[in-house]
């Protein structure tokens, strides 16, 4: 492989738009092919591509000139220039994709979730671990940085044993929004919960490790025929600690975007909001960390940034950490378990 790394991008909606504009701006990466169903995003104009997290125009038309454009994503993944395929398609494809990109021998990028159950997760991983390649999956909360310096303040023990913690994702509506309004079919997306409320399940699983059981309520069918588009999840750990979850996608569709959570330990209280990041210690101390460009602009940023460095040192140890994202699909699991039958339910993990 040359020092250029020739990526591939499958599915050209938001994330794949976003993935291309980051690795524009990479000099060691180039995008040589992209992937779409839509003839008119294969054209370059992606207008129609819409997000829960405000951002840029799409108006402008991209010049798609140089690189090679494809309908079918199999046929950009036969492509025997490309090193590195990111796979950014709605999730009841990812299994396929990901399977035939390992298949193909490519470093792979795929999207969050992995897949839309724990069983299919595992079996991309079992073909992941057995590749020489590098395999990552697109939690790029993990890299956010008001995420990722306060998980490694929190496991420095700069905060003390955590007694409550309280994350939220809470987004305008999705409807009507991405090809064939996938967000909202259960049977293409998984709904709020596995799409987009899994960022803050894998938070709790990143601070607190696995919790025994569950206790989920919710909304069903407000933004979606039958997803559940909306749920209240608390974590039990049997140890007296109160995590709790919120996430959704049931608000009008002006509202504005919301990540933030809440931390109370015996030596600070973390609080991440639309006022920014600020942490009151116990002390009388109060700080306001200035995050720009820590450790990357934004968890996009950083998450490719990893992936690059990865394959460029060659290292796959990435993939000794997969066991964790087929953890937070179980969680998300039992959350479901729990909300449709109004009860506590137990997670059941598997040994991978």
């Amino acid at each position: 492989m040359s020092d250029t790394i020739k990526a591939g991008i499958i599915g050209f909606g938001f994330m794949g738009s976003t993935h291309f504009n980051i690795y524009r701006d990479m000099s060691d990466v180039e995008v040589v092919a992209i992937a779409d169903v839509d003839l008119k995003k294969r054209q370059g104009d992606i207008s129609s591509v819409k997000s829960n997290i405000s951002g840029g125009s799409n108006d402008e038309i991209i010049d798609f000139s140089s690189l090679n454009i494809y309908a079918d994503g199999i046929e950009l993944i036969a492509n025997p220039d490309i090193d590195l395929l990111d796979i950014c398609l709605p999730v009841f494809l990812h299994k396929q994709f990901a399977l035939a990109a390992l298949a193909a021998g490519k470093h792979v990028l795929c999207e969050k979730p992995l897949a839309m159950n724990s069983d299919d997760a595992v079996e991309i991983i079992a073909m992941a671990r057995k590749s020489d390649k590098v395999f990552m999956v697109g939690m790029c909360v993990r890299y956010w940085p008001e995420y990722h310096y306060v998980i490694n303040q929190y496991k420095a023990g700069k905060y003390g044993r955590i007694h409550s913690a309280f994350f939220k994702r809470f987004s305008p509506t999705v409807a009507g929004s991405g090809w064939n309004n996938w967000f909202a079919d259960r049977k293409m997306s998984g709904g709020a919960l596995l799409e987009m409320h899994l960022h803050d399940t894998d938070q709790v699983l990143q601070f607190f490790g696995r919790p025994e059981r569950v206790n989920s309520t919710g909304c069903r069918g407000v933004r979606s025929k039958d997803c559940w588009d909306h749920v209240f999840t608390v974590y039990d750990y049997g140890d007296g600690s109160m995590i709790v979850s919120e996430g959704g996608w049931t608000a009008a569709s002006g509202t504005p975007f919301e990540m933030s959570y809440q931390l109370i330990g015996e030596l600070a209280t973390v609080i991440f909001n639309q006022n920014g990041l600020n942490i009151y210690y116990e002390d009388g101390r109060h700080e306001q960390p200035d995050l720009g460009g820590y450790p990357y602009q934004t968890g996009w940023h950083g998450e490719l940034a990893h992936l690059i460095s990865l394959i460029k040192s060659g290292e796959t140890t990435e993939k000794e950490s997969l066991s964790d994202i087929v953890d937070g699909i179980s969680i998300i699991e039992a959350e479901l378990e729990s909300v449709e039958h109004g009860k506590s339910a137990k997670v059941n993990y598997k040994d991978i």
